[in-house]
């Protein structure tokens, strides 16, 4: 196993092109219309055309601060003009891979908070044979770039330390967009704690971070300093006793429940409409208990203005989650818009490699159309003494958006075509247990003009038995490689904004 990871690391880092494996005919341009998925959303067809692109990076790489390269799939976007076909069928571009807190098994850590640029170089694989996991990686290879740190207000590094304590809001925080609101902060340094979860690129070359402590999402420069910060509603701010209290290790009295903030945020095509979605209920929505959080919010925001106006709540509605076969929900790990009022959701069980157990039974990128649903910001369901939900009950008044199954990064047939498999054995060819990022890219097929790349990555949690966390050797005991997925899907009207490379012509 070590070898094949070996193998792996030596193509990453050189970035060499292997191609496809030869057969006995000439491979599919287009996928095989046997593996086609139909769905219908607001009189529209969707088709998920299957699985056509694996790769990894190995559990053991080593980023350029020293730190092992780990949980990277806890938010990913396409870096904008990165895209592009070439000439054989295959496409190249840049991923930005946003980890979360750091390698925290026995407990939080002093991790400052960043983001990884990583190339990539796709080759689609359609055919219905079987590769081998060493030849399905041959059709996504990825090649880590570079490292950019997060820092905040006075240049001070991020932390990754839970959020014990409270920086005073600014004294004229609700008036003026660049003073701040109460923040979370680790009380042994006094930095801004930050367990990244979310984000979303502008095109001027800042973006968004959302985090689980606040839940807050964090206006960055492109020089990834703090400029800005957006502050949710009251019914999703945790408090404890009617005080403001960010620690994810116990849930509050009302607001977001424990590590389920907003790990869900994309913008809108036009890149002025920010949307975040949270993890699951808040507590007082029936968040305490998995078998009672599925109705979760979705907000919307008009950032217009940035950075001279404050990020303004235009939207809010009830998302209803899915739920397993025992009525526990099934917990939202990301969201990407799609078209107006259309979106894709993931959500996933903690099953698979590095989870609980081996056999995984939900991992899917699903549709959510809010056309319909009750708009609910502004209301009295924004003040935690009137809940959307009283014990898995949605409001009468309140009607969510509309949930389609879509996208099941569990089919068997699929993984197989890839060399990977759900359940027993354990080892590298097992699909990793928490997927929990979404980025999409156009197929630039003119025979298809609705068809996309749906990207899709994992969180390792670090796992790793030869890592590396603040300078100092760890071993987790296992190796859980940081995958990455690539589908085919139909989309109607999608609009992904600028991700295209630009051409330039020569006289």
């Amino acid at each position: 196993m070590r070898l094949r990871m070996l193998a792996a690391l030596l193509s990453f880092e050189a970035g060499i092109s292997l191609g496809l494996p030869s057969g006995a005919h000439a491979p599919r341009a287009e996928p095989d219309p046997a593996f086609a998925v139909n769905v219908t959303l607001g009189g529209k067809g969707y088709v998920n055309k299957g699985l056509v692109g694996f790769g990894l990076i190995p559990s053991n790489f080593r980023e350029s601060t020293g730190d092992t390269l780990g949980s990277i799939g806890s938010a990913i976007a396409l870096k904008r003009g990165s895209f592009s076909k070439q000439p054989n069928g295959s496409f190249t571009g840049t991923i930005v891979a946003q980890p979360d807190r750091g390698f925290n098994v026995d407990g939080t850590i002093d991790y400052q908070g960043r983001q990884h640029q990583i190339d990539f170089v796709l080759s689609p694989y359609y055919d219905a044979d079987d590769l081998s996991f060493e030849d399905g990686l041959k059709t996504l290879q990825l090649r880590y770039r570079n490292t950019l740190l997060y820092t905040e207000r006075g240049s001070q590094k991020t932390t990754g330390l839970d959020a014990l304590g409270v920086r005073p809001g600014e004294v004229l925080y609700r008036l003026l967009a660049f003073q701040d609101p109460p923040l979370p902060i680790a009380p042994s340094n006094g930095h801004l704690s930050v367990d990244a979860e979310g984000l979303a690129l502008n095109a001027d070359g800042t973006f968004w971070v959302s985090d689980e402590y606040g839940p807050y999402i964090y206006l960055m420069s492109a020089a990834s300093q703090l400029i800005e910060t957006i502050q949710p509603p009251k019914a999703i701010l945790p408090f404890v006793k009617g005080t403001l209290n960010f620690t994810s290790e116990v849930d509050p009295t009302t607001g977001r429940a424990g590590n389920q903030g907003f790990e869900g945020l994309t913008l809108d095509s036009s890149g002025k409409t920010l949307y975040a979605l949270l993890q699951s209920a808040t507590i007082q929505d029936g968040g305490s208990d998995k078998s009672t959080s599925r109705f979760t919010r979705l907000l919307a925001y008009d950032i217009s203005g940035v950075p001279l106006v404050r990020p303004s709540l235009i939207g809010e509605y009830v998302v209803p989650l899915p739920q397993s076969k025992k009525d526990n929900t099934r917990a939202a790990s990301e969201l990407h818009f799609v078209s107006e009022n259309v979106f894709l959701v993931l959500s996933r069980d903690g099953d698979g490699h590095g989870g609980d157990d081996a056999k995984s039974s939900y991992k899917q990128a699903d549709l959510l159309d809010i056309s319909g649903a009750t708009d609910i910001h502004g209301t009295k369901f924004d003040d935690p003494s009137h809940p959307i939900a009283t014990k898995g009950k949605l409001d009468k008044n309140i009607t969510p958006g509309e949930y389609v199954s879509f996208v099941d990064f569990l089919d068997d047939t699929q993984l197989a075509r890839f060399g990977v498999h759900n359940g027993k054995p354990v080892d590298q060819t097992l699909i990793d247990a928490k997927w929990e990022s979404l980025a999409l890219a156009p197929c630039m097929d003119p025979a298809f003009p609705d068809d996309f790349f749906l990207f899709t990555a994992a969180d390792n949690d670090f796992i790793s038995t030869e890592g590396v966390s603040l300078g100092q050797p760890f071993d987790a005991g296992l190796d859980v490689d940081n995958q990455f997925m690539v589908f085919r899907l139909t989309l109607p009207e999608a609009s992904v904004g600028d991700i295209k490379k630009k051409t330039t012509s020569r006289t």
